[in-house]
């Protein structure tokens, strides 16, 4: 029990550092936008907003997501759930968890081996900044890790507890 909360404070951590990024690229994409509305009142451009605000959009997602999973702040379609009783929810919750968990997983090992791709191959993109392209897909490949990690570290809760995880918590 107190590994599994070592984890979870872990895992915390990392989430809320995750969010804290996502918020700080909000800000970043604001700021980016009216830069570039005035830029543009005065006839000149940064040239790259399209392509920075949408390495912004993805990484803000993918660095959010932990947290608002662990908060409980997704949206939860609960139509087999509701169907049985309260005491048998953790089955189902277990199963659901380690499901998603697995396939973040799964995807998270093609996504890594294209970041190992583009570094190695020192691929940019194909603008002005010519930014290179392991740079943000290295982000999204960090909150996919991190949406994996809260999922396991949910199940094993779960498991711990034989409760409904997200019952327990509120």
């Amino acid at each position: 029990m107190l590994l599994l909360r070592l984890f979870e404070s872990l895992s915390k951590i990392l989430n809320r550092i995750g969010a804290t990024i996502s918020i700080i690229l909000i800000i970043y994409m604001l700021a980016h936008i009216l830069i570039e509305i005035i830029l543009r009142m005065l006839g000149k451009s940064t040239f790259i907003l399209d392509e920075y605000i949408g390495y912004a959009v993805a990484v803000m997602t993918f660095l959010g997501l932990p947290y608002v999973l662990e908060k409980g702040g997704l949206i939860r379609v609960s139509l087999i759930l509701d169907r049985f009783p309260s005491k048998y929810h953790w089955p189902l919750e277990l199963f659901s968890s380690l499901i998603t968990a697995g396939c973040f997983l799964w995807i998270s090992i093609f996504w890594f081996k294209n970041v190992q791709r583009s570094y190695s191959r020192g691929i940019i993109s194909d603008t002005m900044a010519e930014t290179p392209i392991w740079i943000p897909e290295g982000a999204v490949l960090i909150g996919m890790w991190l949406v994996g990690l809260t999922l396991l570290i949910r199940s094993l809760k779960i498991l711990v507890l034989r409760t409904n995880y997200l019952s327990e918590k509120q």
